[in-house]
C-alpha cells in the first residue's frame, strides 16, 4: 500500500495544512509493530510498580500534551508523531486492561465494544469527509478523527490479544504466531479479491496491535505465564531504543529529502 494508493477524495473543509502522517512504507509497519510492544510491556511494568490510578492519570496528561503539540504542528514531524503513537499505545493498553481488571469486563465483551466504537468512528469520519484515507489528514477535523481511530485500534487490539492469549488459552507466543498469519490476510485480500487499499490498511493497522503486544508479552513475562522472562522493564527499554534509532533515521532521511528538493 503506497501513499498514492491510500490517498482519497473528500470535501475540502477547514484550515488545510501539509499531511500530518508519515508515508506508508515497510519502515512504517516495523515501527508501528514496535510501538504496540512498548505499549503492552510499559503498561504492565507500571501496573506492577506504581499505583494504577496515578500512572493512568500521568499517562493521560502526557498524552494530552503530546496530542496538543501534534495538533499545533503544521506538518508531519517524525519525533512528535511517533512519540504520540507510543503514548497512545501505552494509554490505550491501560484503558483496555482497566476495563477487564478494574471492572471485570470479559475480554470478549471489551473486544466487541471497542470494535463497535471503531466502526462508529469510521462511519462518522466517512460520512463527513467522504474518505478514510490517512494521507489526506490535512484539516483539524480529519486529524481529530484520525487520532480517535488510532486510539481505538490500540484498545481494540489489546482486548483482542488478551482474548486469544488468555480466554482462548493460546498463550502469548501462540497468539503472536496467529496474528503474524492474520496480518498477511489484508494484503492478500487486496491482491486476490480487489479489496480497497484504505480498508486493507486499517485492517492491518488493527492487527499490528495484538501482533506486537503478544510477542512483547512473551519476551517480558515469566515462564509461569508462558514467557521467556526477560522482564517487562528491560523489554520496554530495548524496544524504545530501537524505535528511537529508527525514528532518528527517518528524521535524517526526511531532512535529506528536503535539501535535495
Amino acid at each position: 500500500m503506497t501513499t498514492a494508493e491510500l490517498s482519497g477524495g473528500g470535501p475540502r473543509t477547514g484550515r488545510r495544512t501539509a499531511s500530518k502522517v508519515p508515508e506508508v512504507t515497510a519502515l512504517f509497519w516495523v515501527i508501528k509493530v514496535l510501538t504496540t510492544g512498548v505499549g503492552e510491556t510499559t503498561s504492565d511494568f507500571f501496573a506492577h510498580t506504581v499505583d494504577p490510578v496515578i500512572v493512568v492519570a500521568v499517562a493521560g496528561l502526557v498524552l494530552a500534551g503530546s496530542l496538543t503539540a501534534q495538533f499545533l504542528s503544521r506538518a508531519y514531524r517524525p519525533w512528535l508523531y511517533w512519540t504520540t503513537v507510543v503514548l497512545v499505545s501505552v494509554f490505550g493498553t491501560m484503558a483496555a486492561d482497566a476495563a477487564h481488571v478494574g471492572f471485570g469486563v470479559p475480554y470478549a465483551v471489551s473486544t466487541a465494544v471497542f470494535a463497535i466504537v471503531l466502526a462508529a468512528v469510521f462511519l462518522r469520519w466517512h460520512r463527513l469527509e467522504r474518505t478514510l484515507s490517512i494521507h489526506d489528514i490535512t484539516t483539524p477535523r480529519r486529524e481529530v478523527f484520525y487520532w480517535l481511530a488510532v486510539g481505538t485500534t490500540f484498545a481494540l487490539g489489546t482486548a483482542l490479544g488478551d482474548l486469544t492469549a488468555t480466554t482462548l488459552h493460546l498463550g502469548y507466543l501462540g497468539s503472536g504466531v496467529v496474528f503474524a498469519l492474520v496480518i498477511a490476510v489484508p494484503p492478500l485480500a487486496r491482491r486476490l479479491a480487489g479489496l480497497g487499499s484504505v480498508a486493507t490498511f486499517w485492517a492491518a493497522y488493527v492487527v499490528t496491535r495484538p501482533l506486537g503486544a503478544s510477542f512483547a508479552d512473551w519476551l517480558g513475562v515469566g515462564p509461569d505465564r508462558g514467557g521467556v522472562g526477560l522482564g517487562t522493564g528491560p523489554v520496554s527499554v530495548t524496544l524504545l531504543l530501537v524505535i528511537a534509532a529508527l525514528v532518528a533515521f527517518l528524521g535524517v532521511t526526511q531532512a535529506s529529502g528536503r535539501r535535495a528538493r
